[in-house]
């Protein structure tokens, strides 16, 4: 069986682009007119810019997740998510962002990270990157001055064991995309004994 060729980086010729929204937050929608590789029609997409995100599987000793229940207005619901946050500080290695987030929102630390991988939640449409990290060695830690506001201020804090969230994710029950992807891989690191 042939190796699996790599994802690839390029640019089709874009003949136009228009802003259609970009305002005083971190994100943007625009449309390209772009058309393929050679030449050809010329065709319409829509491209919403996203900074990024990273994404915290934060693994007790006991092999318990650090989870936070957190209302989301865009979907009207309250979901079982991993501490998160947007890459919106210039400049700002990804790993640094994780620990921030980590201590922000779980007010934890951790002695040990290994970035999992980064993945692209809907490439038909955004730009958007999250890049998960894995934090083992976790002990207790003040948020220091940043308060929680908004959907952040009501927010739950909770321990969940690993095997309860795949058997959520694998019946329906829990539904946010990078909480399913980081537990499952995980699962699947552990059963590989590759953590």
């Amino acid at each position: 069986m042939p190796d699996l060729p790599p994802d690839t980086s390029e640019s089709w010729p874009v003949q136009g682009s228009t802003d259609l929204y970009r305002g005083d937050w971190i994100v943007a929608l625009r449309q390209d007119t772009i058309t393929a590789p050679g030449g050809g029609e010329s065709f319409d997409r829509w491209v919403f810019e996203h900074p990024g995100a990273v994404i915290v599987l934060a693994v007790d000793d006991e092999e318990r997740v650090a989870c936070v229940r957190q209302y989301r207005h865009p979907v009207l619901g309250t979901h079982l998510e991993l501490p998160a946050g947007l890459r919106d500080t210039d400049g700002e290695d990804p790993l640094e962002t994780a620990k921030r987030e980590l201590r922000e929102e779980v007010e934890l630390e951790a002695s040990e990270w290994r970035q999992l991988f980064a993945l692209l939640p809907s490439a038909g449409i955004t730009s958007e990157r999250h890049v998960f990290f894995l934090a083992r060695g976790l002990t207790r830690r003040g948020r220091g001055d940043f308060a929680l506001q908004h959907e952040e201020a009501a927010m739950e804090k909770l321990w969940v064991p690993v095997d309860e969230i795949v058997d959520a994710v694998l019946d329906g029950r829990v539904t946010e995309a990078p909480i399913a992807v980081a537990v499952l891989a995980y699962d699947a690191l552990r059963r590989r004994d590759l953590l």
